[in-house]
């Protein structure tokens, strides 16, 4: 759980680090949009911009109930990123899986990734699909 977090605290504590100086000299006009530049790239890179997740074994029996997709994903990817953004409030509709909290859900991606962990990985009526088109994974939450 830990690891999800050190991308969005080092981004924060750059940001900190670079608003020292022009803050230091009260230019606050440069200062706090700096400041608030990284705390945003902080929070768009941290768990809590994406959905709660399941685990791998609760987001398949889920799945298997109500047709929805699986999307596996980790803090700090930018295709999970953009494709989060992307879906807006359609990414409510998938069941979501941190691969970095779920040792299972990290094992499902290595499975059908011949061992790596790429991510954003989209399963689909039981069909795997890599880094899909955010476009194609809308019109699969459409047609549940």
């Amino acid at each position: 759980m830990m690891r999800a977090w050190i991308l969005p605290a080092v981004l924060a504590l750059c940001g900190a680090a670079m608003v020292a100086g022009p803050g230091g000299r009260g230019e606050f006009g440069v200062a706090v949009p700096l400041l608030l530049l990284f705390l945003g790239l902080a929070g768009l890179h941290s768990p809590l911009t994406f959905p709660r997740s399941l685990s791998a074994a609760e987001a398949r029996r889920r799945s298997a109930a109500d047709g929805r997709p699986i999307v596996y994903w980790r803090a700090g990817c930018m295709y999970c990123l953009r494709l989060r953004i992307r879906l807006w409030r359609g990414a409510r509709g998938a069941h979501w899986v941190d691969i970095w909290r779920d040792p299972a859900g990290a094992a499902a991606v290595r499975a059908v990734n011949d061992g790596n962990e790429t991510v954003p990985t989209v399963v689909v009526a039981g069909r795997p699909h890599v880094n899909p088109d955010p476009a194609w994974v809308r019109a699969q939450l459409r047609s549940r």
